[in-house]
């Protein structure tokens, strides 16, 4: 039996490079791996998932930072550093999985891992989904700039009325007192021509000719064109400034709208693009659907290493691993009881020599 667990310890298979680089992916031990080639499809599938999970990552965190940033070199610079962080995320959520204690032991150990590597799923997919909907979302996008710039122009209008209001008032007002004076104007006009004409009224004689009623209707209608191009006169500076209040409130809040809309039309960044891609998703089910589906594609892809490793059997690889880390345990014990031993030996024959002493 010994001699047989000797040949299994010291046996050491070749491994050609890309099942090595394979199983570097997968987070597992080369040097146990080396000693358990049916193991090998199994940690090179990991391996695998955890590559292309990091490739893909990459290019959604490259995508995102490009809408972000509108830099090609600097999206490339984000999108490996990110793709390098799952990558070395996920090794680690597959590699700290083991195939020890109970069924439902590994469950609960496995239960954070699936939901971290849910997260991570989620997180992957958004921008790929904003590039595959991209002609849609774009769409969308310039729906939602529209829509903003129609309740931008109804708040300025807001604004406006508020703003000019009491100038606008006050303005009626002068205009209302002008009208009234015309009207008074006018009114005289006619009586005094009723009057020269024998128009018979309750306000004229009804003799023809300009007599004594008509020239007292003539002083009157000159008194009330006094009146009214004396109000006109008297009110004209402060039309002139209403004016130029109006004026200017319409010109600042029309300087604003430009201003404010050449924001909008550059609302195209990742948090817009992924509202457009929520709103195509509540107005589409179509679109709805493929998005969810895409999004439970790569939450597939992500967790799969961790079921993989949670459903597989234990395998010789587990069994050496088991043993390795046992062998350092029980090592570690040996270190700390000898070292407690060394310390009490030492301490009691410091005493002994100082008893004799005394």
């Amino acid at each position: 039996m010994k001699k047989t667990q000797s040949i299994i310890n010291q046996t050491d298979y070749k491994i050609n490079w890309f099942q090595k680089f394979l199983m570097v992916c997968s987070g597992g031990n080369i040097h146990i791996l080396r000693k358990t080639p049916s193991e090998w499809n199994k940690f090179a599938g990991i391996g695998g998932i955890v590559l292309f999970t990091a490739v893909f990552a990459t290019l959604s965190a490259g995508y995102a930072m490009f809408t972000v940033f509108d830099n090609i070199w600097t999206a490339i610079g984000f999108g490996i550093l990110w793709g390098l962080m799952i990558f070395n995320l996920d090794r680690y959520i597959v590699s700290s999985i083991k195939k020890t204690g109970t069924w439902w032991n590994q469950i609960l150990m496995a239960i954070p891992r699936l939901v971290l590597a849910t997260f991570l799923g989620i997180i992957i997919s958004k921008p790929l989904e904003l590039k595959i909907f991209e002609k849609e979302v774009n769409k969308q996008l310039n729906t939602i700039i529209q829509r903003n710039k129609k309740q931008l122009q109804g708040e300025m209008n807001g604004r406006i009325l508020q703003q000019s209001g009491p100038f606008e008032t006050e303005k009626k007002q002068i205009s209302e007192k002008i009208v009234q004076y015309q009207k008074s104007y006018d009114s005289a006009s006619v009586e005094l021509e009723k009057e020269i004409l024998g128009t018979k009224t309750g306000l004229t004689s009804g003799k023809v000719g300009f007599g004594s009623n008509a020239k007292r209707k003539q002083e009157l209608k000159e008194q009330r064109k006094q009146d009214l191009e004396n109000y006109q006169k008297q009110v004209a500076p402060r039309l002139e400034y209403l004016d130029k209040e109006i004026s200017k409130v319409y010109t600042n809040l029309e300087t604003e709208r430009k201003s404010t809309e050449t924001f909008e039309d550059k609302f195209n960044g990742f948090a817009a693009r992924l509202q457009a891609l929520d709103e195509l998703g509540k107005n589409s089910a179509i679109i709805g659907l493929a998005a969810s589906f895409i999004m439970g594609l790569f939450i597939c892809l992500e967790i799969s290493p961790v079921l993989v490793k949670l459903i597989s059997h234990i395998g010789p690889y587990d069994h050496l691993l088991e043993k390795t880390e046992n062998d350092f345990r029980l090592y570690a014990k040996e270190k700390i009881e000898k070292g407690n031993a060394a310390t009490d030996f030492r301490i009691d024959d410091f005493k002994d020599k100082f008893r004799k002493k005394e």
